[in-house]
């Protein structure tokens, strides 16, 4: 309850803070649901109730569609701009939502979408960027060596908002907020940047060039996306964290795996492995295991597969307090490998398992992509098993979130699928399914 009152009283002073009275609030709430297209709020006095009702000493929780025009309302700057980034008035609505008790996952999806808004409206990745940081990055674009820690901090930022949207937003738009960062990192090392400011920014650099290779090979720009990899590759051997540079690794060979082939993925592989062994994190060692073990499977040799996977369990099961990459890789993410594995050289029923129990797992909207890649691979455990139809009905629930981030693998690994329930393509329940990939992928 105390939580509550806090949320109530935070709401109150986020709107005096801008200015607005009651009525002002009403106001520009009718307002912004008349430019949103959405059906007429009530007169500007019971709108005005409502709002008191929020603010009130057991106040009242805004439903979802006051949620997302407050949402917009605070994402604004009375300058018109967006500004959704750290102490933002945007960040502290979501922030006293949740003291009002709004869940994560919701406060989550409000945040996509005034984020897609931001792409829609030209504001990218400016959006991202706290108060107060456009300034500093404008000044240290101009001379290197006036670039602060604010600057550096605000660039990090920007990367770590957009990798936590894959799986939310489409793949282009996060490409479109991503890339002035890549571009201002990539300008800024060129420098000459403050000493003691250099190491941070060059592992921005990589975070950000690793991403933006997954992100373009995800639109099918092969050649910007080893070009990307190549520049973070280069960046991360100048850092002492081995860990980032297997990381790296990895990113490229997931990749090159459904661009170029198992062997040219397998090489990436092995020099993550071999990387990841010197290095500080040992969940970045278990998805360099995990991963060997997946690349050997596919190659149908059994008993390397095994013992990589053995190797991925041992370094998974260690202590992981002090891991510099906490979220890395899950128990959750390795069962989903372990299911590959038994897929190719194991037993399909034990893979249909594992693959249900690494899907459960995976709820996070940052997970989605993986999850329908999960999902997919357990609708090839059901065909293997005899049971196509009930494969299909898995193949429509990944439909949509290929459809929905722009994935790239999910949508090959649903293709894959497709072409194994050939014999059956005669089926009703086949072209069910042929229609929902026409409609929904155009394929």
């Amino acid at each position: 309850m105390e939580d509550r009152a806090a949320g109530a009283a935070a709401l109150k002073a986020l709107r005096k803070r801008r200015g607005l009275s009651l009525a002002d609030t009403a106001r520009a709430l009718i307002a912004l649901a008349d430019e949103l297209h959405q059906p007429p709020l009530p007169a500007v006095a019971s709108v005005q109730r409502s709002v008191a009702r929020w603010e009130a000493t057991r106040p009242t929780m805004p439903d979802e569609r006051y949620q997302l025009l407050l949402a917009h309302l605070y994402a604004r700057t009375p300058a018109g701009g967006i500004a959704l980034g750290s102490g933002s008035d945007f960040a502290e609505y979501l922030n006293t939502l949740g003291l009002l008790g709004e869940s994560e996952r919701r406060t989550a999806e409000l945040r996509s979408v005034i984020l897609r808004t931001a792409t829609d409206t030209g504001g990218g990745m400016l959006a991202l960027l706290a108060p107060g940081v456009h300034a500093s990055l404008a000044e240290a674009l101009a001379d290197p060596s006036r670039a602060g820690q604010d600057t550096i901090t605000g660039l990090a930022t920007v990367v770590v908002d957009v990798n936590a949207e894959v799986g939310s937003l489409p793949m282009v738009r996060l490409q479109l907020l991503l890339a002035p960062a890549v571009e201002a990192s990539r300008r800024l090392l060129a420098g000459p940047v403050p000493e003691p400011l250099a190491l941070q920014l060059r592992k921005v650099a990589v975070a950000a060039s690793t991403l933006a290779g997954r992100l373009a090979f995800e639109t099918r720009d092969d050649a910007a996306s080893r070009a990307l990899y190549a520049e973070a590759t280069q960046e991360a051997g100048q850092l002492p964290e081995s860990w980032r540079q297997a990381s790296v690794h990895m990113s490229h060979a997931l990749t090159t795996l459904y661009s170029q082939g198992v062997e040219d993925a397998r090489l990436l592989v092995d020099q993550a492995v071999r990387t990841a062994r010197t290095g500080e994190s040992s969940l970045v060692r278990a998805r360099a295991h995990a991963l060997q073990a997946e690349l050997a499977a596919r190659a149908g040799q059994e008993r390397q597969a095994q013992a990589a996977l053995g190797l991925a369990w041992y370094d998974m099961e260690s202590d992981h307090a002090d891991d510099p990459a906490p979220t890395t890789f899950s128990p959750g993410h390795l069962r989903g490998f372990e299911g590959v594995c038994e897929l190719y050289v194991g037993d399909a029923d034990q893979a249909h398992d594992r693959f249900a129990r690494s899907a459960a797992t995976l709820s996070a909207p940052r997970e989605q992509v993986q999850r329908a890649i999960v999902t997919t691979d357990q609708a090839l455990a059901r065909i293997r098993l005899g049971e196509p139809r009930a494969a299909a009905d898995l193949l429509h629930e990944c439909v949509g979130a290929a459809s929905s981030t722009g994935g790239r693998v999910p949508a090959l690994r649903l293709r894959q699928a497709r072409q194994e329930l050939r014999p059956w393509r005669r089926e009703d329940w086949v072209a069910d399914l042929d229609d929902h990939l026409m409609d929904v992928l155009g394929a």
